[in-house]
């Protein structure tokens, strides 16, 4: 029997719910209760415009309140922190700021509910710019009022008209009346099918029911209460594209004047990173030979490098032949300076009777044939010192203890991080003229500076090179860029950024 009244309660209680809960869910902007859906102009709500040449404003009806966006003319950037004055045929407005809304500002209008053409005065001072803007705000007869505005709170503002304040209150008592409903059918469910472990019914129906309650209520923004209603971004028949002002905020579309003149050709060219020549260098050895390294051992990449430094050691091998060689002179030089020994030894212990002469040409020949003997050892044991040539960095090393060079093999390269250059390939002889600008693959950009443009031909393209200013930090020699250069040709036509030039599907460019 509790269980027949319990099922007995709910039934009349959830259809009330739902009753009530319908049209809560349609009062939002863009449903109409039974009318067939409007035209693709509806979806714009009445607007003004007006100009000059540092300010732009919008000014949107919505319901009683009007919305105004301001930016400015040739940018389209949002304009903060400016006062307004309009001049109303309700008299003297002043818009306020809406939060979280750069450069948008609302204020009560009651006079737009009543279908006409309403004359606006605006005064805007912002940015140091006093600017008097006018314009015609033109309500159509057939304009569906779908937003409810109003200075906050809504319930005491006498510039809400009682209309307005009626469906608010009545939306309110609405939402608060299916919140309680929603509750008690909660309970009953709940006693009715209590004794099943872990039903989530009563849960499931109070989420529901609040869920299809919350999308009645105002907007709060700095003391101002706007409801959510939005213009559709669409494209016209006539091809026109229109993109309400809150979606180029969000968007953060920006403009720029263009005019037709001349203007100087920019060509697009393959580039690299690559060092300077006066600031590089290249360690060789001259002679074949074993590499051994120099005190301390070899140094790290990346080491800081002062010309004059020992990097390594090149040991010329000795062959068998040339050892024997080697060896028969050193001893035939052994024997020479014995002989020339014993006969200064003589010539000594006779010199009183002898020519000074004599004994000064013996001591001569044994100088010089001690110094060949010491050249000799000194040949078969001495290696070539690779220097560095330049300051730099060690940027690439071959250099293994052991290893056999060959003559004029790079063993060392040093760069200057500091001082590089960029070298584009250019398929046509262009005449360069002014400044370039290089691209790297994460967008950086980098300025860079003509240096010369070669006249001989690398597989069927000219190089170009380049000096970069500003420094050469966060780059690396054989990193890839693009060049974009400018030449001497001058063309006529309307200059756009290159970032509002996109490739379509079918390969072609686009504006």
């Amino acid at each position: 029997m509790r269980s027949g009244s319990a099922n007995f309660l709910l039934v009349p209680v959830l259809i009330a719910c739902l009753l009530l809960a319908a049209p809560v869910a349609r009062a939002h902007e863009g449903h109409d209760h039974g009318a067939p859906l409007p035209p693709v102009s509806k979806t714009i709500a009445p607007r003004a415009d007006a100009s000059s040449g540092d300010l732009e404003i919008v000014v949107v009806a919505r319901g009683e309140m009007l919305v105004l966006h301001l930016d400015t003319f040739r940018t389209n950037l949002p304009v903060e922190g400016a006062a307004i004055e309009i001049d109303s045929p309700s008299g003297l407005l002043r818009p306020l700021p809406l939060a979280k809304e750069p450069g948008s500002y609302a204020v009560a209008a009651p006079f737009i509910a009543k279908p006409g053409k309403y004359d606006l005065a605006i005064t805007v001072t912002a940015n140091g710019i006093v600017d008097i803007l006018a314009t015609t705000l033109s309500i159509p007869d057939d304009a569906t009022v779908t937003d409810r505005a109003g200075p906050a709170p809504w319930f005491g503002n006498p510039a809400i008209s009682s209309e307005v304040r009626r469906q608010l209150l009545e939306t309110t008592s609405a939402t608060w009346l299916v919140l309680v409903l929603g509750f008690i059918a909660g309970a009953i469910v709940s006693r009715r099918f209590g004794s099943r472990r872990g039903s989530k019914i009563p849960v499931v129906l109070l989420v529901v029911l609040v869920l299809s309650a919350l999308d009645i209520g105002p907007v709060h923004a700095d003391g101002l209460v706007v409801s959510p209603g939005r213009d559709i971004a669409q494209r016209f028949p006539d091809g026109a594209l229109f993109v309400p002002k809150p979606t180029q905020r969000i968007l953060a579309l920006r403009t720029i004047f263009t005019e037709e003149r001349e203007h100087r050709r920019t060509v697009e060219m393959p580039g690299r990173v690559v060092p300077s020549p006066n600031a590089s260098g290249l360690v060789q050895a001259s002679v074949g030979g074993r590499i051994f390294p120099p005190e301390g051992g070899f140094k790290p990449l990346g080491t800081r490098i002062k010309a004059g430094d020992v990097l390594a050691y090149v040991r010329p091998p000795l062959p068998s032949a040339d050892a024997t060689n080697q060896a028969q002179q050193a001893r035939e030089l052994d024997q020479q300076i014995s002989i020339v020994s014993r006969k200064i030894e003589r010539l000594r212990s006779i010199e009183r009777i002898i020519a000074r002469g004599q004994l000064e040409d013996a001591e001569l020949e044994l100088k010089g044939l001690t110094a060949r003997r010491a050249n000799l050892d000194r040949a078969a044991a001495q290696a070539e010192a690779l220097v560095a040539p330049v300051d730099g960095i060690l940027a690439a090393a071959n250099a293994v203890a052991g290893q056999m060079a060959e003559p004029n093999a790079v063993i060392f390269h040093i760069i200057d991080p500091d001082r590089l250059w960029i070298e584009a390939l250019s398929y046509d002889a262009q005449v360069l003229v002014g400044g370039a600008r290089g691209q790297l693959s994460d967008n950086r950009t980098i300025e860079l500076v003509h240096v010369g443009t070669g006249f001989a031909d690398r597989n069927q393209a000219i190089p170009v090179h380049f000096s970069i200013m500003g420094g050469s930090a966060g780059l690396r020699a054989g990193q890839f860029l693009t060049v974009f250069a400018t030449t001497a040709d001058m063309r006529r036509g309307v200059a756009v950024p290159r970032e509002a030039v996109l490739r379509g599907s079918n390969g072609q460019s686009l504006v």
